[in-house]
């Protein structure tokens, strides 16, 4: 079977991050794949080391006409079973050809650029069903999860960011956008007087949200960390992780927790919501309520035995569903029906 796969991406995000672990695994599997992504030295080496060389090309606006035309050569010298292309501008950059297209959607996207693709893959259940209610046939969207690393990391040095080695901790990761709803985050913890809460992340929102922390008398015990690549080291020195998303649709931060057994609270927006099971997995409280969400992460860092369980639960979740080897297999026998 051989893939070929075409990524444009961001500098950093959720897709981005799992190509780079999509990519590798299934080398590891045994699949013969080629990539074409966007210029980025740390995904590239990513790749490589994994023995899988990217072509690196600029995926401009309307008028770069060169990635398409090398697009074109590539597919045509790999010839592959199938073409899988990740979110809106690969998906159109994709020239048609003698192979299985498939796009891949992390989000509620506009089908319009997916007019040519043969299948659709959503990466939860809900993008599943906004693809079928959106006139996609439904045997050609299908779920297939993400997975994370479960490797562990000695924790994130507290001192180095001025943080009491015996303070409660809290830690929010993603960018710095309206969807994250870190507003609220500050917010609820304003309702946990004792707790530090570190910030991983970068985004528009850094000035407004340290503005916002001095208003709110929490700045003193807010550490902002920039985007961060040592998540596991983060995950590790935590007590607690939240995820405070007005807009969520995975959750994918909620099973890099689960995976490292560390207690999950986070909002009722549809990721989230859909994966936590409530006191058993996870804590939910109502979205765009700072107040609610200060309550839970209350409730769960005064109560050891809480903790414990919703991190076990949630790890055991964690394991049946969102490991390498379980979301692997489901795409090499995604791969095999559709290539048959």
């Amino acid at each position: 079977m051989r893939v070929f796969q075409i990524m444009a991406g961001a500098e950093h995000g959720g897709a981005e991050a799992f190509f780079t672990r999509l990519v590798p695994a299934l080398a590891r599997a045994g699949v013969e794949q080629r990539v074409a992504m966007r210029r980025h030295a740390k995904r590239a080496k990513i790749l490589k080391d994994a023995g899988v060389k990217p072509v690196e090309l600029p995926f401009g606006g309307p008028i770069d006409f060169y990635t398409s035309l090398r697009l074109r050569r590539e597919i045509k010298a790999f010839k592959p079973d199938i073409v899988m292309t990740w979110m809106n501008r690969a998906t159109a950059k994709c020239p048609a050809g003698e192979f299985v297209h498939v796009g891949r959607l992390g989000g509620y996207y506009d089908l319009k650029y997916y007019q040519d693709c043969d299948h659709l893959i959503g990466n939860t259940e809900d993008i599943v069903g906004h693809l079928v209610g959106n006139g996609w046939p439904g045997d050609k969207a299908h779920y297939l999860p993400n997975f994370v690393s479960a490797a562990r990391a000695e924790p994130a040095s507290r001192a180095a960011v001025f943080t009491p080695p015996g303070a409660p901790l809290v830690l929010g990761l993603g960018r710095l956008h309206q969807n994250k709803a870190f507003d609220v985050l500050l917010e609820a913890m304003t309702r946990v007087p004792d707790a530090y809460l570190w910030l991983a992340g970068e985004g528009p929102l850094r000035r407004e949200l340290e503005d916002l922390a001095q208003k709110l008398a929490v700045k003193p015990r807010v550490r902002f960390l920039g985007w961060r690549d040592d998540v596991a080291a983060l995950f590790a020195a935590c007590d607690v992780f939240v995820c405070s998303s007005r807009l969520e649709p995975l959750g994918n931060v909620v099973i890099e927790a689960w995976a490292q057994e560390v207690p999950v609270v986070a909002t009722d927006s549809l990721g989230p919501g859909t994966l936590i099971e409530h006191m058993e997995t996870g804590v939910l409280a109502p979205v765009d309520d700072g107040a609610a969400l200060g309550r839970a992460l209350k409730l769960v860092l005064g109560d050891a035995a809480l903790r414990q369980r919703i991190s076990r639960d949630g790890h055991g979740a964690y394991q049946a569903r969102f490991t390498e080897s379980v979301v692997v297999r489901q795409y090499l026998d995604f791969f095999k029906r559709i290539d048959s």
